[in-house]
């Protein structure tokens, strides 16, 4: 790691996500940082221009991301739509010096892709590295922020991401219905209640 880096300690709070944050790191530097953390889906590591942060997600954190994943799987498989789940893929690019890891993300029909077409991104403790600057020059078509309880959909148009109101890569999806479930206490009485709502919209 370059003598230059500079880091912020991870918040103290234990129901916080641990955020360091880096400056002046190569590319190099970075492929280092995901040799020595491994085959694993944590730390997170987000790389934009010279700048790290790596995530340690908190208990609360991991159990939003992974409601809202299952809520996805569960509104494809009602519909009918093919899906394959990939986590926490790591999506780089050294010629546009960066790349992240989302914290869920999928790709939709049977077609291989170089890039995820929905990632999903919980931002429960907020860092400073802007992770839709890295999914822009990415090409990730679609990125989901949960914020306070709020799913807000971004579309990528062209150069740049536009909020949108309902999600373009599974048109018919209702996120307010959706988000009704994200709190229920576990996650199979989420999934379940999502289920049966899905089928009532649809007049089974």
């Amino acid at each position: 790691m370059s003598s230059q880096a500079r880091y912020r300690q991870p918040d103290p709070e234990p129901t916080h996500d641990g955020i360091i944050h880096f400056s002046g790191v190569s590319w190099d530097d970075y492929e280092r940082l995901l040799v020595m953390r491994g085959d694993h889906s944590a730390p997170r590591i987000a790389y934009l221009e010279g700048e790290v942060e790596i995530m340690s997600p908190s208990q609360t954190h991991e159990g939003i991301k992974s409601v809202i994943g299952r809520l996805v799987e569960t509104y494809c498989l009602e519909r009918d739509i093919v899906f394959s789940t990939y986590g926490s893929w790591t999506l780089k690019d050294k010629a546009r010096n960066r790349g992240a890891e989302p914290d869920e993300c999928y790709v939709f029909g049977t077609e291989a892709a170089e890039r995820p077409h929905l990632a999903i991104e919980v931002v429960w403790t907020h860092g400073r590295i802007d992770k839709l600057e890295i999914y822009r020059q990415l090409g990730v078509a679609e990125v989901w922020y949960w914020r306070k309880g709020v799913i807000q959909p971004y579309c990528l148009r062209g150069e740049r991401y536009e909020p949108v109101n309902e999600s373009q890569v599974l048109p018919g999806l209702d996120l307010a219905l959706l988000m009704r479930f994200i709190e229920e206490p576990t996650t199979s009485q989420a999934i379940r209640g999502y289920r049966d709502a899905l089928r009532v919209e649809e007049g089974r």
